[in-house]
């Protein structure tokens, strides 16, 4: 058998190709692929960066196959799910597949404690939510909404003063943070040191690296953590971390967990998705025309972005056996969902590869689904929504400037330059 790790220094074949590597003795060796180039971990430049993704949902593809390529601090490999009442069931079925800490970066480090809530199941998941929903409902977005227009236009002001720039670099990398920033009480001078340590950890692909920026990061927001202790206001961090939850204060270990699994969420999810999202209508003048003369379709044109250019494909854990399209899977396995193909399946959505601003029912699992429905949904999509509104109003219609500004990876890393003009 090949290495894996001789596996790992090639590029990532453009078919899941099959793979002659090392894989637990229940895993079928024809069902071992390689399917990084539907992970989005390949840049694309065609109009329709998931277009390759149609591979997986063709016939001869097998709708459960093994990924032996480590994700996170995950080394042992993963099933991998491909159609979208399988994913449902994966988000959904929280007694048989668990989220069991497929975040949980600080374990590289030797750290202990558990991102919250996303790795916790069941009474000890809802506590946690219900203790921190109050901050991310629609009413408390709702409250932020004149401070998140007031900063997308002054940075908007910036772009028309130069007749053009770099959206994804200038705008999308920052208004969202700044957002999160202004929420969390965290100062504004640190910014571009978070993104670089996310960046580290979320898409380096070193381990050494990724632990180098995890230490960096606890040892900031433990530092942190204790200010507010200390000097309590009216920030998230300080309402977090003086909170009690089921009666009891927050352990120290429950403080970080909480305080890291927002700072990952926070700095890259809204801005990758403007990113694709500005790309598509630079590339598609009569979509952009169509939402500058409907701004009332522009909700659901969001969802329709979001379904076409997934970011994540979520990770659980088996909590028991299970037999699914005849492929026997253990307890303890851990289970991918490719929302990057299972968005397109025509069982869930009819003309899947059509882009339809006002396309119903739009169960899409960009932000997952179930129990675990990403925290910051509401505050993510007004984002979307008050960037995309102020754009179509304040700017003429706007394009590419050249080739290189097609430049995406169809996942968190997204659109690292676009620069658009008009």
């Amino acid at each position: 058998m090949a290495e894996l790790a001789e596996v790992m220094a090639t590029e990532p074949s453009y078919g899941p190709e099959v793979l002659d590597v090392p894989a637990p003795p229940h895993v079928p060796r024809n069902l071992i692929r390689d399917i990084r180039n539907f992970q989005g971990q390949v840049p694309q430049t065609g109009a329709e960066p998931y277009a390759h993704t149609q591979q997986l949902l063709e016939p001869d593809a097998p709708p459960v196959m093994w990924s032996p390529f480590p994700q996170t601090w995950i080394t042992s490999g993963m099933w991998v799910l491909t159609r979208y009442k399988d994913c449902a069931k994966l988000l959904q079925d929280s007694e048989t597949y668990g989220s069991n800490g497929q975040a949980d970066f600080q374990r590289l480090i030797g750290e202990t404690f558990k991102c919250i809530p996303l790795s916790f199941n069941g009474a000890q998941h809802s506590a946690y939510r219900r203790f921190l929903n109050p901050w991310f409902t629609a009413k408390a977005v709702a409250q932020m909404d004149k401070d998140i227009r007031d900063l997308c236009d002054s940075m908007i002001d910036e772009f028309l003063a130069k007749g053009g720039g770099d959206f994804a670099y200038d705008f999308a990398r920052i208004f969202p943070v700044k957002v999160f920033f202004n929420l969390m009480g965290f100062p504004h001078a640190v910014l571009e040191q978070f993104l670089e340590w996310e960046y580290e950890i979320l898409h380096s692909r070193d381990f050494q690296r990724m632990g180098a920026a995890v230490r960096s990061v606890l040892a900031w927001l433990r530092a942190f953590i204790a200010e507010k202790e200390q000097n309590p206001d009216d920030t998230l961090t300080s309402k977090i971390v003086n909170g009690i939850v089921d009666g009891k204060p927050m352990t120290a270990d429950e403080k970080i967990g909480t305080m890291f699994f927002l700072w990952l969420g926070g700095l890259d999810t809204v801005a990758s998705t403007l990113g694709q999202m500005f790309r598509r209508l630079a590339m598609d003048h009569g979509l952009q025309q169509r939402l500058r003369d409907n701004p009332s379709i522009i909700p659901s044109a969001i969802e329709e972005f979001l379904r076409t250019q997934p970011l994540v494909n979520n990770m659980r854990q088996l909590m028991k056996d299970q037999t699914l399209h005849g492929v026997e899977m253990k307890a303890g396995d851990w289970v991918m969902g490719l929302a990057t193909v299972a968005n397109f399946d025509p069982e869930a959505f009819p003309n899947p590869r059509e882009f339809d601003p006002e396309r119903k029912a739009n169960r899409h699992f960009t932000l997952a689904s179930g129990a675990h429905l990403c925290l910051g949904a509401h505050l993510a999509r007004q984002e979307m929504k008050i960037a995309l509104e102020h754009w179509l109003r304040r700017v003429p219609m706007f394009s590419l400037v050249g080739a290189e500004d097609l430049v995406v990876s169809p996942s968190l890393l997204s659109v690292s330059n676009m620069r658009l003009t008009w």
